[in-house]
């Protein structure tokens, strides 16, 4: 395969050929396309960022802290720490302009071994893992409706959930339009949901319904452990602030709409969260909210009945999103990776008729559905989610020591030395609060399987012993026809 697309450059470029032009025309490159412009990364964030963390976080939100005004200063906390974050990443991705997000920011501070330790986390288990617990939210919604008053077959859930990696995985391997299409209409399908919640709360609280919002201070006491574990509920709703630099290259003017889309889109989801809130303190006080199984369905009930049918089936589409979102975006990681060296070959190439990363968003959704077989991964994505903070921390803390060790490099965009500090500061406490306050060997167990890659990195990686290659070759010869895909171009 690789030989044949050499070839069929090098007649295309001879310029002794004799054929017409219409022969000799240009082959297609070998690359991403920029298909993204701003109206898609906007949508791109705002459609990963809603997903079903704002159905589920409110209610733990409110447990650690006990009192409404707390709980809404944690959720506007939260979207400042996000967006200074986000800013953060607009300065590192329009000065390396590398798809894969904090692997190749990694990469240029540190070396190749934090990138590595990133890539080999977030491929094996926080990414995969995250795409399950969407798909298996989203499967859940679909399944309550056919199972009135019981719990839906743990079977039947597992099976939509995969049935929703297949078909999402399977939108993402055919065509960057299409999954941007996906994207730009599940988020406007969620806007809605999130719309008729926000206008229907301003509309109760216009009619006087304001009694819960009462002595909104007044609750126990709190504690640095309570409000950390609040921030770290409230901060999994906003997870996805990242997502636009995970596609970098594709993106349509990064320099422009990389942080446009950031300043627009993350501020909107702040303020949507807000005002959600707000809306369910409407209806519910402190005491029904804790108790509702699901928040949005609870108030679908009470304010939207006989049509509060409409609430499931709209934060079905919200899953949906985030988790078209999500693939898009980690799809991207894997290339990045594999392109790099620090994951099979194969995962770096590019589907020639389709010209995007198909191997690398195959492998993701595979390891995905994995994930759906334990009976019960929530636990697991606890334990491993304050890695995502000890990452971000390590990342904004590379754009630190960039400052300095590469001045060289040019910075469409500079934030103020204040905000990538303060965000480094924030991660460490995010990362070291749950082990304070809650230590358990769990903590202990994911530290040591994140530095277990440093085993794969030195064998496969580092030494590249010889039996590793003579086994990875045929397979990668093998994928690479039974996929029709090809090294980008650049690649040797």
């Amino acid at each position: 395969m690789d030989e044949e697309s050499v070839r069929q450059r090098k007649l295309s470029s001879n310029p002794q050929n004799d054929d017409p032009p219409t022969v000799t025309k240009k082959p297609k490159s070998m690359n991403l396309q920029k298909e993204m412009g701003l109206i898609s990364g906007v949508c791109l964030i705002v459609g990963t960022v809603i997903g079903s963390g704002i159905f589920i976080s409110p209610k733990a939100v409110l447990a650690n802290v006990g009192a409404v005004g707390p709980c809404l200063t944690i959720w506007a906390a939260c979207g400042v720490l996000a967006t200074l974050g986000a800013l953060c990443f607009a300065e590192l991705g329009t000065m390396i302009t590398k798809s894969g997000c904090e692997y190749p920011y990694l990469m240029e501070a540190f070396g190749p071994i934090p990138a590595y330790l990133f890539s080999w986390s977030s491929i094996i288990v926080m990414k995969p893992s995250s795409f399950a617990i969407i798909c298996l939210s989203f499967a859940e919604y679909v399944a309550a409706p056919f199972y009135p008053g019981c719990d839906p077959p743990v079977v039947v859930i597992k099976c939509l959930a995969a049935a929703a990696i297949v078909v999402i995985t399977l939108v993402n391997s055919l065509s960057v339009k299409l999954a941007s299409y996906v994207q730009n209409f599940f988020t406007a399908a969620k806007m809605v949901i999130v719309l008729i919640i926000i206008v229907s709360g301003i509309v109760l609280l216009a009619q006087g319904n304001t009694k819960n919002f009462n002595n909104s201070f007044d609750g126990p006491p709190l504690s640095v452990g309570a409000i950390s574990l609040a921030f770290y509920q409230g901060l999994w709703a906003y997870d996805g602030w990242n997502q636009l630099n995970y596609i970098t290259e594709e993106l349509k003017d990064p320099y422009r709409n990389l942080p446009l889309s950031i300043i627009i889109g993350i501020p909107l989801v702040t303020i949507c969260y807000i005002l959600i809130n707000v809306s369910y303190f409407t209806v519910m006080t402190s005491t029904e909210l804790l108790q509702s199984q699901a928040v949005a369905v609870t108030y679908g009930d009470r304010v939207l009945y006989p049509a509060s049918w409409v609430v499931p089936v709209f934060v079905v589409f919200s899953t949906i999103g985030a988790a078209n979102g999500t693939c898009f975006t980690a799809g991207r990681l894997a290339y990045v990776a594999g392109r790099e060296g620090h994951m099979l070959k194969v995962l770096s190439y590019i589907s020639v008729k389709r010209l995007t990363p198909a191997p690398a968003i195959i492998f993701y959704g595979a390891v995905a559905i994995i994930y759906i077989i334990p009976g019960d991964i929530n636990t697991l994505i606890n334990y491993f989610s304050f890695a995502v903070w000890l990452f971000y921390g390590l990342t904004v803390l590379g754009l630190i020591v960039m400052r300095y060790t590469r001045k060289e490099l040019n910075r469409p965009i500079s934030v103020p030395l204040i905000i990538p500090i303060t965000v480094v500061l924030v991660a460490i406490i995010l990362v070291l609060a749950p082990i304070i306050t809650t230590p358990e060997w769990a903590y202990l167990y994911c530290c040591l399987f994140i530095l277990s890659g440093l085993v794969f990195y030195v064998l496969f990686i580092h030494y590249k012993f010889g039996w590793a290659q003579k086994i990875s070759r045929p397979i990668t010869m093998h994928l690479q026809m039974l996929l029709e895909v090809v090294p980008p171009e650049g690649e040797n």
